[in-house]
């Protein structure tokens, strides 16, 4: 399960479509070809999210890992 703990490479690894949801969300992923450090949670206080916009991602990078649509 994702939570807000999850780091970026993990997510990279295990969700099928996070890079591209997590660049829609404006919040970087992948630099020169490789996941940063970090985890979900630095990476969105990084552009200025707050707690609930990030458990929001947590919800929906959870469904992409399941499978379901996000809309």
């Amino acid at each position: 399960m994702i939570d807000k703990n999850t780091t970026i490479e993990e997510l990279v690894e295990e969700v099928p479509g996070a890079v591209t949801y997590l660049m829609e969300q404006h919040i970087r992923c992948i630099r020169c070809g490789e996941p940063i450090w970090g985890t979900l949670e630095e990476a969105a206080r990084e552009k200025g999210y707050d707690d609930a916009r990030i458990q929001q991602f947590v919800d929906e990078l959870n469904k992409l890992k399941n499978g379901e649509a996000v809309k």
